[in-house]
Order: structure tokens, then sequence, then C-alpha cells
């Protein structure tokens, strides 16, 4: 049967009789040397070479990696992305970088901006809306209800998220008498705002459910301020650590571009 043979793991004693040959590269290093700066394995560091996080790292005759400076700054840049960014963006901007599309990589990182931004955005409505249910400000007026395409729209999520919602008590639409479809009332909307947020800081729909019942209520807005307290507070600690990122990510390309001059 065929199958994909990984390289010996690199043992101490096979990789530095490789390297003590080679005196001019006096700043070689093993994957585990990589590893053990940031608490991750071996095998996590060639995975990130493999798939394209790291740049292509030389291999020596018995086919060992072999890991520079180079590579150092790069699974830093790396490491400091995927706190700001995500696994999924952070891998983006890697392999975009890697490749030499800087373009590319900006382009990822602008979309990470820009929705951190929504998030101060939407965070700051859902705080204004927490302020109407206390009593601090006049309820906004000339709202209109709006459908479930128009809703989800406004949202970016897709209608089957907003039925699924529904289901679990989150949201509770009234129902058009003629044609029997569903429609948000401002209030349903406010509703829906706030559990928009909520669920992308990670909440689950139990959670929500039972916040916005306490805000139905009325009087509950107290547990939806602390969840809005914590959610602001981790969106502050997003925001520096894409300033982290993009620190450690200028120094990974200014390092790279040293190299090919």
């Amino acid at each position: 049967m065929n199958r994909i043979v990984e390289p010996a793991i690199e043992t101490y004693e096979q990789w530095s009789a490789v390297t003590t040959q080679k005196p001019s590269n006096p700043g070689v290093r093993r994957p585990v040397d990589l590893a053990r700066a940031h608490g991750l394995s071996a095998q996590a560091v060639r995975n990130y070479e493999r798939d394209g996080v790291l740049p292509p790292a030389q291999r020596t005759p018995n086919g060992y990696r072999r890991f520079t400076e180079l590579h150092v700054k790069a699974l830093s840049a790396y490491l400091a992305l995927i706190t700001g960014h995500g696994y999924a963006a952070g891998g983006e901007i890697m392999r975009a970088v890697n490749r030499g599309d800087i373009d590319t990589a900006l382009r990822a990182i602008d979309q990470s901006h820009a929705l951190l931004q929504r998030d101060r955005e939407t965070l700051d409505a859902v705080e204004a809306a927490v302020a109407t249910l206390a009593g601090t400000q006049p309820q906004p007026q000339g709202r209109k209800a709006v459908s479930v395409s128009v809703l989800a729209h406004r949202l970016g999520v897709q209608p089957a998220t907003l039925r699924k919602w529904e289901r679990a008590g989150v949201l509770r639409p009234t129902r058009d008498p003629v044609t029997h479809y569903r429609i948000y009332l401002p209030d349903d909307v406010r509703d829906a705002e706030l559990a928009h947020l909520l669920r992308r800081g990670g909440y689950r729909l139990d959670h929500i459910a039972g916040v916005l019942r306490r805000v139905r209520d009325a009087g509950g807005a107290e547990p939806l301020a602390a969840s809005l307290r914590q959610w602001r507070q981790r969106l502050t600690e997003r925001g520096l650590a894409m300033l982290t990122g993009a620190a450690q990510l200028a120094e990974y390309v200014d390092a790279a571009k040293r190299l090919a001059a």
C-alpha cells in the first residue's frame, strides 16, 4: 500500500552530526529549538512549514530540516497574528507574505481591522440600547418592521440562522396576519443585534436567550451590561494583539527583504 512517509524525527545526535560539518551556519536550528521557545511540539513546527506559514526550510542530505533565524521571526509573527486575527486569517497572511504577495497579506489584515471596527460600532449601538432599556435616553423613533431576509442581510447572517435563534428562544418575531411570514418589529431587531454581538463573543444560545428574557422583563439590563463589559475588554485585547502581530510581521518582512537583497 502506498504511503507518504515523513522523514525520521531529527534526534539531537543525528542533527548535530550533520550540522557540525557546516560551521559557516551557526544560526541553523532544529525544529525542537523553535518549538521550545513557544511551548510547541517539534511536529507542530514541521506542520507549519508544510502548510506554508513558515518559509520552506533547507534540507540536509538525509532529509532533516534546517531552520534559520528567519524561521524564528516567521514563527513569532505567525503566533502573534493568530492572537489578533485568528488561525484562518493568520495563516492567510503568512502564506501570502511567504510567496511574496504583500498586497494579499495587507488586504487580509485590513479585513480583520474592518471586522474589529464593525464589532466596536455594534457594541456601541448595543450599549446605547442598554441605556435605553435603563430609561436613561428616549427610545429611537421611526424604525419599521423588517422581514427575515432584510434582518439577516443587516446582520450578515443567513435567514436560517435567525430561524435557529428563534427555535432556541432568542428571538420572538411576530407573523404577518395575511402572509404569515415572520416580521421583526424594532424591539425584535434590537434583540437580534444584541444576540449577534453576544454570539460573536462566544456565548451559547441558551445564555443569550436568558439575557434577552431578562431584558424583555424590564430592569433586566444588568446581566447584559456585564456581558458587554467583558466583550469590550475582549475587543481591546484583540486590538492590542493586532498591534503586536503587526510589529512581529514587519520585523519578519524586513528580515526577509534583507536576506533577499
